[in-house]
């Protein structure tokens, strides 16, 4: 912004020993015009309502100096853009308060073609240099915009990616709880028909083990968790097969 505002200083100046009263107005009333349009060109309410405070702030400024600087008709109009815009913060929807904006817009241009006829120097090159000005803070507002939308494109990719990641997990644990799932039922299918071919008194092998809320383990957890399982009815098969032998 320090070079907009440079740039405002440059146009709005007339004398190398300094500025009058009027100068000083007219370099408000200038900078609020330059806001204002930014807010009418805004495409959502935030930056809508931020421009507009932006051009009250300036309009307030320029009304200190309009009151040394004898000009009533820049005053009158910069009192009347005031009131409008003051509304804008207000404003429940973009179009209400793009309403505001429009009025105030044109009272503030109104405003600062009073001041130039107000002052001993006409300065005509003003209102022709607020479209560059404007122009300026437009492409800068237009480059933030592209910066918050590569920044929001990035966190979307991320989340993506988080998302895919996570997904990639849980097709992982299911296959592995599966195989788990699997090998035990085998197990205890051979286990148990390897006793009923011993032809003694044996209690049916069982899976007695249940893990809740499998989706809550990491890998790690499951392995020990179904590698502990099968020893235990590894345990429990040879337990029984003992049995036999006495």
């Amino acid at each position: 912004m320090k070079h907009i505002y440079l740039f405002l200083v440059l146009i709005t100046s007339f004398s190398i020993n300094g500025q009058t009263e009027c100068d000083d107005a007219n370099y408000y009333l200038v900078s609020a015009y330059s806001h204002v349009k930014s807010s009418y060109d805004a495409n959502n309410i935030s930056h809508l309502k931020y421009y507009a405070n932006r051009s009250v702030e300036s309009l307030n400024l320029s009304n200190k100096k309009l009151s040394s600087c004898d000009c009533a008709p820049a005053k009158e109009l910069a009192d009347k853009a005031i009131i409008l815009l003051s509304k804008v913060e207000a404003a429940k929807t973009y179009e209400d308060g793009r309403f505001y904006v429009k009025q105030g817009r044109d009272l503030s241009k109104e405003s600062v073609i009073a001041i130039d006829k107000c002052m001993t120097s006409t300065n005509t090159e003003s209102v022709t240099n607020l479209d560059a000005l404007s122009d300026l803070e437009k492409e800068q507002q237009q480059l933030k915009q592209q910066q918050e939308a590569l920044k929001l494109k990035e966190a979307e990719i991320k989340a993506k990616l988080a998302e895919q990641k996570e997904k990639e997990l849980e097709l992982k644990k299911e296959a592995l709880i599966l195989n788990y799932q699997n090998a035990i039922a085998s197990n205890i299918k051979t286990y148990n028909e390897t006793l009923k071919s011993c032809n003694c008194n044996h209690q049916s092998i069982k899976n007695m083990d249940d893990l809740e809320d499998a989706t809550s383990k990491s890998i790690e957890e499951l392995k020990v968790f179904y590698v502990n399982n099968l020893k235990t009815l590894a345990s429990a098969y040879l337990s029984e097969l003992s049995l036999c032998t006495k």
